[in-house]
């Protein structure tokens, strides 16, 4: 059976020596990956120069396109190629977007309304501008921040994720330790769906640690997603690049937690060239952690305390949060401790201390509200999950 273009785009893809500014430079020259695939090797060093041109030459001869779609279905693996319909419109607006994608998990999350207009301010085809922003079938947003979280950053990560799933959020992140991992869990947790774009293959959990938490991002009806063909490693610098991916896909990004050189600003940097709002999270400033969200709220990353400043920042309708909406509590002490769990998780002792109830009465209600599913413990921190 003929192959049709995109089959060339994934050709090109498991190629690592063609990004897409190389790729841009073939389609410029061939007008097609089809056309080019086949090329004479002179044409295609007049593209993209003598040695990237015979490495090319080299790989095609032995690489089998049909064999390689047979090896990412039998992986239950997708690629989507640029050119194809579900291909994310918030990513296929930025320079540099990725040839492809391999998704392993959820396709349909990458873009689960596929007709519809990319969200954002956008022209129709009179040139009249629309804000589809409150398109709930598009709606990603990046929470990222440091590998080495403290148990402020851990909390205040936790609490503006389960927000932002509660409004309608899918949550897009790298699987690093730290706030990546926290971000994906609470949204498994909290019944969202999240996002997680890798630095190796789909195939690969990167870093191997958060085996658990990819088994539950794709038990949970989640996606994993890189721009690499499967098997491949990590290196150093495929995580930039993954960075950009993950600003790409997102309305904006927001930075709970990172030292001044984490590696989450290259990603909030991203997002300003892409036109993409940046949140940061204040941090106490003895932290070192605190010095990344600071650095970017003096640059004009929009300050976050809570996920309100988030939908006002995107500008979208306040009454998408849900939280509270179906839960009846039972008594006014389940009402007390509502009222604090919601300005912050806070340990037990604490709940006492600013509830003023005993001991014991404080034990058993949050024990009810656990039942009910209203609150969730960790570590002895009391949430609210609903």
């Amino acid at each position: 059976m003929p192959m049709d273009e995109r089959a060339y785009y994934l050709g090109f893809s498991a190629f690592s020596g063609i990004g897409p500014t190389r790729f841009g430079q073939i389609l410029s020259r061939f007008g097609s990956a089809k056309i080019a695939w086949s090329a004479p090797l002179p044409e295609l060093k007049e593209a993209i120069g003598e040695a990237f041109g015979r490495k090319f030459d080299e790989f095609r001869s032995t690489f089998d396109i049909e064999n390689y779609e047979k090896k990412l279905d039998k992986a239950q693996v997708f690629f989507v190629a640029k050119i194809d319909k579900e291909y994310p419109k918030l990513l296929n607006q930025v320079a540099g977007s990725p040839i492809g994608l391999f998704v392993h998990g959820n396709v349909d999350l990458l873009d689960s309304h596929p007709g519809a207009l990319a969200i954002g301010p956008q022209k129709d085809s009179i040139g009249r501008q629309g804000d589809l922003q409150n398109d709930m079938s598009a709606r990603t947003i990046a929470v990222v921040g440091t590998r080495k979280t403290t148990q402020y950053g851990r909390q205040v990560t936790g609490m503006i994720t389960r927000g932002l799933v509660e409004a309608g959020f899918t949550i897009v992140s790298g699987l690093a330790m730290g706030v990546d991992s926290i971000a994906h869990m609470t949204t498994v947790e909290s019944s969202g769906k999240t996002i997680a774009v890798l630095g190796c293959g789909v195939d690969c959990c990167s870093p191997r640690a958060n085996q658990g938490i990819y088994n539950s991002i794709l038990s949970s009806g989640g996606a994993i997603v890189s721009e690499v063909p499967l098997g491949h490693e990590p290196t150093k610098g495929m995580f930039p690049s993954r960075n950009r991916i993950i600003a790409g896909l997102s309305l904006g990004v927001i930075v709970t937690e990172g030292a001044e050189d984490s590696g989450s600003l290259i990603t909030a940097k991203d997002a300003l060239k892409f036109g993409r709002p940046v949140f940061a999270v204040p941090g106490p400033i003895t932290s070192d952690m605190s010095k990344g969200p600071y650095a970017l709220i003096s640059k004009g990353a929009r300050l976050v305390t809570k996920v309100e400043d988030v939908l006002d920042g995107l500008h979208i309708a306040r009454g998408a949060l849900q939280r509270g909406k179906t839960i009846k509590l039972q008594s006014k002490e389940e009402q007390v401790i509502w009222d604090l769990l919601v300005s912050e998780p806070m340990q037990i002792d604490e709940i006492i201390r600013e509830s003023h109830l005993d001991s014991s009465v404080v034990s058993t209600t949050l024990s009810m509200m656990e039942i009910q599913g209203i609150v969730r413990s960790s570590g002895g921190i009391f949430t609210l999950i609903a």
